[in-house]
């Protein structure tokens, strides 16, 4: 619901701030006094077109606040007009397009009389109306629509023209032939083979540092006799038994050094066709790298990935023949389903048309005739369809030229239908009726205000008789400037007002006296309602 509107600087409005209640509103006032004012700012809010000849005159911009609820949660929508400019908007203090106001609209607002922000005036949400009033399954249709979807991705995948399929199998057929011709099946190998490399490449000199290293550990006057002569030195001398014992183990291990010399220096080889074979590895890795990935595995994951793409290529005639096969069962499925779905509201079309005709007599159209036309493969093509009078013809609600008349029928169709946005907005509903048609209308908004909030901007006394809270919108004029202003009406000023909409005379006590009892009049009927 609405919670506070703010206004400042719109038409004859300098500022206005007010807290709404829920149920149904009554918005009254002289005529000429702003009262569709409060209805073009929330039309505002929700991404209506913005006129900067609404702006105030002598102001640089108007500026409209809206506080809102929606699912628990509250959401703050301004919308500023400059007098000369663009406009803006804001969701929750953050920049936005008048067109993501207008999402946002659609689950908060209906306006229903001479502005264009009416849901229900577009295919999608009378089909949507039928289909909640007709109970119409579309699990159905849903599951077959997204099957194609599905069916029509994978073929698309499968490759583009018998061409290109071609031109990219030589392609691949190449690359995996060359990777399987690589055989990388360790993303280690290289790291392997330099050093094998290193090894091979560098035998001799790896084998003469082995030998001089032997015979400076262990050959005449080598590190062995050094560490034999200190060990002799102490040995026997009891102040030095520690070292005496490391001297011992230390010539014990230059003797192991010097074995693991000579065997390391016998498993050397001098093999040229080893290392020329290792070499062209290495090289045929290293190309294998440049074209395919940064390193070994990189490699090898391309190289599944190239098999992969290939393997489906190949198979593309099978897989397409399989897919055609399941393509021509969804089809099948689908159109199944669309006549099952069509069928259903077509069924449910009349059935709804009549319930909303119904409600008309009372809201002062007892001529008009309501029809829901049905088009498309799934009935998805839906307009509901007017002729107010008899001999006219009949045409969708969005080409009706009365507002008055556009109003009650949308009224009409609320009061079948039992889920919209939680704020209905209308304005003209009254137009052209009075008396006991306009208490009807007063009755059935009354009703709606039960399940939404409703604001209802009224020339009708029988309808504002009805109001949970009545708003009330009063011209001043100064010396240099008029303005108006909206105020929520307490009891007694109430019948002052509906006194004055019964005879332009408020203070009458005959008006007051009538405005008591048609106010208690619609008491007792809300009353017996609930």
């Amino acid at each position: 619901m609405l919670l506070e509107l703010v206004v400042e600087n719109l038409g004859v409005i300098d500022r206005l701030s007010l807290r709404l209640p829920a149920g149904m509103l009554a918005l009254t006032g002289e005529t000429g006094a702003g009262k569709t004012l409060m209805v073009d700012a929330i039309n505002l809010l929700v991404g209506g077109r913005a006129d900067p000849g609404l702006v105030k005159a002598g102001t640089e911009e108007a500026i409209v606040d809206g506080r809102f609820e929606l699912d628990g949660e509250e959401l703050v929508l301004t919308r500023v007009i400059p007098a000369e400019g663009r406009s803006r908007a804001y969701i929750n203090g953050r920049p936005a397009t008048a067109h993501a106001l207008a999402e946002v609209g659609e689950r908060l607002v209906d306006l229903h009389g001479q502005h264009a922000h009416q849901s229900l005036l577009g295919v999608d949400a009378q089909r949507s109306a039928l289909d909640l009033y007709g109970s119409v399954d579309l699990e159905r249709l849903t599951a077959a629509k997204a099957r194609m979807t599905e069916l029509d991705r994978l073929l698309n995948e499968l490759g583009g023209d018998e061409r290109s399929r071609a031109r990219e199998l030589d392609v691949l057929r190449f690359q995996v032939e060359e990777l399987d011709a690589a055989n990388i099946e360790d993303p280690a190998e290289e790291d392997r083979l330099r050093d094998r490399q290193d090894v091979l490449s560098n035998a001799e000199a790896h084998e003469e540092s082995a030998e001089r290293a032997i015979a400076d550990l262990v050959e005449d006057d080598g590190a062995r006799d050094k560490l034999s002569q200190a060990l002799s030195r102490i040995d026997q001398r009891p102040p030095f038994a520690d070292e005496v014992r490391r001297l011992r183990d230390t010539l014990a291990e230059v003797d192991d050094i010097a074995d693991g010399l000579r065997s390391g220096t016998a498993s050397i080889e001098r093999d040229p066709e080893s290392l020329a074979a290792v070499q062209t590895r290495l090289t045929e890795l290293q190309q294998m790298r440049r074209k395919y990935g940064d390193d070994l595995a990189a490699v090898m994951a391309e190289h599944r990935s190239l098999a992969e793409r290939l393997a489906e290529l190949e198979d593309h005639d099978a897989r397409a023949a399989r897919l055609d096969g399941d393509l021509a069962e969804a089809q099948a499925e689908l159109r199944a389903a669309q006549a099952e779905v069509r069928s259903a509201r077509e069924a449910a079309a009349p059935a709804l048309a009549s319930a909303i005709e119904a409600h008309l007599p009372d809201l002062a159209m007892p001529k008009a005739t309501v029809g829901i036309e049905v088009d498309g493969d799934d009935g998805g093509q839906v307009s509901f369809q007017l002729s107010a009078n008899p001999g006219s013809p009949m045409q969708p609600l969005a080409k009706v030229a009365s507002g008055g008349e556009l109003a009650r029928t949308m009224l009409a169709l609320r009061s079948v239908l039992s889920e919209a946005p939680p704020i209905l907005v209308f304005d003209e509903v009254d137009a052209g009726i009075g008396g006991e048609a306009g208490f009807a209308v007063g009755r059935s908004l009354s009703d709606l205000g039960d399940r939404h909030q409703v604001l209802v901007v009224t020339h009708l006394p029988q309808v504002a008789a009805f109001a949970d809270a009545h708003l009330a919108v009063e011209k001043k004029q100064g010396e240099d400037d008029t303005v108006s202003e909206v105020r929520i009406l307490g009891k007694q000023d109430r019948v002052t007002e509906v006194a004055r909409m019964l005879s332009g005379q408020p203070d009458s006590k005959t008006a007051r006296k009538h405005a008591r009892e048609l106010m208690a009049e619609a008491d007792a009927q809300k009353q017996d309602r609930t």
